[in-house]
C-alpha cells in the first residue's frame, strides 16, 4: 500500500488518471485497504462494499484508457455521511427505526451531483442518529473515534467524514451541517469543511432541521474543496430552497489572495471563555493574514449568544424528526435524543416564532457587520477533542453539546458560508481550527481567504500517527 496515494488530493489522483500515472481501481483499492487497516481504531465507516466501489472504480478507468473521462470527479473516490441517499446502498442515519429497503434506489441531490461527475463512493461514514449532535456515536454503529487520538472524539455530527479525510480513507467526503456538524470535525480531526451558504448546495430530501440545515464538502485541502463546490453547486430541482444557479467557478476564485480585505477578527464573539492555546494559534493566524495584506481589525460583530434560539429551532427539528414514531421504536434510540425531542415537542408556536424572529434579526445584524467587513475571523471551537463517547467534556457545567461550539450554530441560524481550516496544534497533539466567515452568499470570498492562508500557513504535510502504512 503506498502512503503517496493515500496522501494524494482529489486535484492531484485526477491529474495522474489523465496521465496515466494512477488507475481509479489502483486507488480504490488503496484505500479500501486502508480502512480495512486503520478504521478498526476510528470506526469512521459504517458501512463498506469492496465489489460495488472497485466495479465502479473499472468503469472509470476504462474511460481514461478510451481517453474519454467525464467530469470533474472522474475515478475520484469520496466518503458518504450515512445521511446522503445512494442508490446501491441503505441510510440508515444510524437508526434502528430506519428500514433500509425503503431508501434503496434513491439519490440524494448531492450524491446525484457526484455522480453525474462520475466519482467513486467508497463508503458511508458514521453519524450520530438522525446526525443530532456534535459528536458521534449512535445505536447501530457505535462510537467515532479522533483519528489523532482514538480516546478523543472525532466530533460530529459528520465525525466519520472528518475521520476518512484525515486518514487517507478518502480524499473528500460529503457531511451535513446544521449547528456546526461539518465544522466541528473538520476542527477536530485537522481538516477543511465547508458549510456552504444555505441555498447554495441543494439539500433533498429536505432536513428536518429546515434551514439550519446545510450540505456541503469536507477536505484535506482549501483547493480539493473548492472543487467539491464546483460539483455541489449544481442545480436540483427537488431542493425548492436553492437559490438561482450563479455558475460560479470557485477553482477560478480561489488565487487571488487577500490583500485589501478587511477582516474583522473576533477571538471569542465577546462573550465565550476560550482555551488559551486555542486563542494563541487563531491570533497567529490572524497575524498571518495581515501579513498576506488584509486589514485585520479586532473586532466583536456586538451580538449576544443566540443559544437559547438556536436550541428551539434545532430541537424543535429533531421533535420534528421523530414527531411520527411510536413507544416501540423510542425505545430502540438514542435516549438523548428522545429526551430533547420530547422537551422541545412541549414548546408553543409562539416559543418557536419568538426563535425565528431572533434569528432574523440576526441574519440583519450581520448581513450589516458584512457592509463594512468582508470577513469575520474566529476560532472554529473553544477548546480541542475531549473524551469519547461523551456529549460534552468532563465537568462540563451543562449537559447538551451545543454549549461548546458557541462559534459554529450562530452562522446556521444567519445561513452564512463559514469554513474550517486547520491553524495549528495543542500540547497534546490535537488539531485547532479557524473559521473564517463570509456575508451570505460569498462563498468564493470565504474559499479565496482560506486557500491563502492555508498557502501561507500549511499543515498539510502533517497526518496522524495511523495513517502511516507499511509498504508491501
Amino acid at each position: 500500500m503506498s502512503n503517496d496515494i493515500l496522501a494524494m488530493t482529489a486535484t492531484q489522483l485526477r491529474a495522474h488518471f489523465v496521465d496515466r500515472q494512477l488507475s481509479p481501481v489502483e486507488v480504490a483499492n488503496c484505500l479500501l485497504d486502508q480502512i480495512e487497516r486503520v478504521d478498526g481504531h476510528t470506526n469512521g465507516f459504517c458501512l463498506v462494499d469492496r465489489e460495488t466501489s472497485v466495479a465502479l472504480a473499472r468503469k472509470a478507468e476504462q474511460r481514461y484508457v478510451e481517453g474519454c473521462p467525464s467530469g470533474l470527479l472522474d475515478g475520484v473516490p469520496v466518503a458518504v455521511k450515512d445521511v446522503f441517499l445512494t442508490p446501491m446502498w441503505p441510510t440508515l442515519k444510524g437508526s434502528h427505526t430506519v428500514d433500509p429497503q425503503s431508501t434503496l434506489g434513491k439519490t440524494g441531490a448531492c450524491t446525484a451531483a457526484l455522480a453525474r461527475h462520475n466519482y467513486v463512493p467508497i463508503g458511508k461514514t458514521t453519524t450520530p442518529e438522525l446526525g443530532w449532535k456534535g459528536v458521534t456515536d449512535n445505536p447501530v454503529d457505535g462510537v467515532t473515534n479522533n483519528p489523532w487520538n482514538p480516546d478523543k472524539t472525532a466530533g460530529g455530527s459528520s465525525g466519520g467524514s472528518g475521520v476518512a479525510v484525515a486518514l487517507g480513507m478518502a480524499p473528500l467526503a460529503l457531511g451535513t451541517d446544521a449547528g456546526g456538524s461539518i465544522r466541528i470535525p473538520a476542527s477536530f480531526c485537522g481538516i477543511v469543511g465547508l458549510k456552504p451558504s444555505f441555498g447554495e448546495v441543494p439539500h433533498w430530501p429536505s432536513s428536518p432541521f429546515g434551514t439550519l440545515a446545510h450540505a456541503g464538502p469536507m477536505t484535506w485541502t482549501v483547493e480539493d474543496c473548492a472543487l467539491m463546490m464546483n460539483v455541489l453547486a449544481e442545480p436540483d430541482y427537488r431542493d425548492t430552497h436553492a437559490v438561482p444557479r450563479r455558475n460560479i467557478d470557485y477553482l477560478a476564485e480561489l488565487r487571488s489572495g487577500v490583500k485589501g480585505l478587511k477582516i474583522a477578527y473576533s477571538p471569542n464573539l465577546g462573550y465565550v471563555d476560550v482555551d488559551s492555546e486555542v486563542e494563541a494559534a487563531v491570533a497567529e493566524a490572524a497575524r498571518v493574514l495581515a501579513e498576506l495584506g488584509a486589514e485585520v481589525v479586532r473586532v466583536d460583530p456586538g451580538f449576544s449568544d443566540p443559544l437559547a434560539a438556536f436550541g428551539h429551532l434545532f430541537y424543535g427539528g429533531a421533535a420534528n424528526a421523530i414527531r411520527d414514531l411510536g413507544p416501540k421504536k423510542r425505545a430502540v434510540m438514542d435516549p438523548e435524543l428522545v429526551k430533547v425531542s420530547e422537551k422541545a415537542a412541549r414548546l408553543s408556536m409562539l416559543d418557536y416564532m419568538g426563535a425565528v424572529n431572533e434569528s432574523m434579526a440576526l441574519r440583519e445584524r450581520m448581513a450589516t457587520f458584512h457592509q463594512k467587513y468582508d470577513l469575520l475571523l474566529t476560532p472554529t471551537l473553544p477548546l480541542t477533542a475531549f473524551k469519547t463517547g461523551r456529549e460534552v467534556p468532563e465537568d462540563w457545567p451543562s449537559t447538551r453539546w451545543p454549549t461548546w461550539t458557541p462559534f459554529t450554530y450562530p452562522f446556521n441560524t444567519t445561513g452564512q458560508p463559514a469554513i474550517s481550516v486547520p491553524c495549528g496544534f495543542d500540547s497534546q497533539g490535537l488539531p485547532i481550527g479557524l473559521q473564517l466567515v463570509g456575508a451570505r452568499f460569498n462563498d468564493a470570498l470565504v474559499l479565496r481567504a482560506g486557500y491563502a492562508y492555508q498557502q501561507a500557513a500549511p499543515l498539510t504535510d502533517r497526518r496522524p500517527a495511523l495513517f502511516t502504512t507499511v509498504e508491501e
